[in-house]
């Protein structure tokens, strides 16, 4: 690092053009813009253009500056190489400060010690780190890079754009690594029914069935690490014409891993085209449909209103009737105030999946 550090502090803070010279030498011929322009048998206004740093010096004009002005046409060449090659080091250090006031808005600590960047101090060493993992080369792109449809946890008043492109990058990484099938709508939406009686195994058994279910449709199915502050359960994105379904670890109960599926889900099935948008109309139509994947409305209110919903061993039942796992019932009561948040959660078990 003490190499970058040395040269960085010798690079000049100005690019000076080769107009410069072209100048001096002018008044020591004593010869003005016209007349040399005449001589070189180029336009006034292409030697001023060249003068003023508007226009490079080619292989033609330098040799036409060694016939005229006498110092070598490498030297011309030399001269406009160094020009240029400042001014794109100028550039890159532009760029770099920016993107060094980006990096304050990126959680490289989480990231790191998710083993999606390497561990560094070095905030030059992060920028360029952070450039590799977008796939971008000033971070200044990134916040175009993305157009997707995410749930975001309404209890949540901060929201971290950085943290949430981040965790986006890596589902879109590990979503194309995935082998998928060519996408199809109507055979994702005739497996509904095989999702809904995954729910009943546990999480070694559903998910990589889950994986393989969804590949078979066109979908890659990942699972990625949760980011801080950035309220993310899970989004959909097309990179490369398959769909990739991102399912965050927020939460870690069974219940809510199933409901962020089946609302990802709607958005696949329900909402064409290859690029989602979030909007209200969007997210509340594809919350109502993930509840109806699980459990109708009509089953649901069903329960309300013809058992008592409040006791455990109805729970029980009634799920196993409707063939679903009890946390999505027990789930569903909670969200709408029919239970207290803290009922029969030993019915809606915390679980671990590998991931990302």
């Amino acid at each position: 690092m003490g190499n970058k550090e040395d040269s960085n502090a010798c690079m000049p803070s100005v690019a000076i053009a080769p107009g410069e010279t072209i100048k001096e030498n002018m008044m020591f011929l004593g010869m003005n813009q016209k007349e040399l322009a005449a001589r070189l048998g180029i336009t006034q206004k292409h030697l001023s253009n060249i003068i003023n740093g508007n226009a490079s010096i080619t292989y033609e004009t330098a040799l036409r500056l060694e016939t005229v002005i006498g110092a070598s046409a490498q030297f011309w060449l030399n001269l406009e190489m160094n020009y240029q090659l400042t001014q794109a080091r100028l550039k890159a250090q532009e760029n770099l400060d920016e993107d060094m006031e980006i990096l304050k808005k990126i959680p490289y600590k989480a990231m790191s010690d998710h083993g999606w960047v390497e561990k560094t101090s070095d905030r030059r060493e992060r920028v360029h780190h952070c450039r590799n993992f977008f796939g971008v080369a000033n971070l200044n792109a990134v916040r175009l890079s993305y157009a997707v449809a995410f749930r975001k946890h309404k209890a949540m008043k901060t929201i971290s754009d950085y943290g949430v492109y981040s965790w986006l990058r890596k589902a879109e990484i590990e979503g194309l690594r995935l082998d998928v099938e060519r996408f199809d709508r109507s055979k994702l939406k005739s497996l509904i029914p095989t999702f809904r009686k995954l729910t009943l195994e546990d999480p070694e058994v559903f998910y990589p069935e889950l994986v393989r279910l969804c590949a078979e449709c066109g979908v890659a199915l990942v699972l990625i690490r949760y980011i801080p502050n950035t309220s993310l359960c899970g989004a959909t994105m097309w990179r490369n014409n398959r769909a990739i379904l991102a399912l965050s670890n927020r939460g870690k109960r069974a219940d809510i891993f199933w409901f962020t599926f089946f609302h990802e889900l709607a958005h696949l099935l329900h909402h064409q085209g290859k690029e989602f948008h979030i909007n209200y109309h969007e997210e509340h139509e594809a919350d109502s449909e993930a509840r109806n994947y699980m459990i109708s409305e009509k089953e649901y209110r069903a329960f309300i209103e013809n058992y008592a919903y409040t006791v455990k061993t109805e729970i029980v039942s009634y799920s196993n009737t409707l063939g679903i796992a009890p946390s999505i019932l027990v789930g569903r009561l909670q969200h709408d105030g029919y239970l207290e948040p803290h009922l029969y959660n030993d019915l809606r078990p915390l679980f671990e999946i590998d991931h990302p």
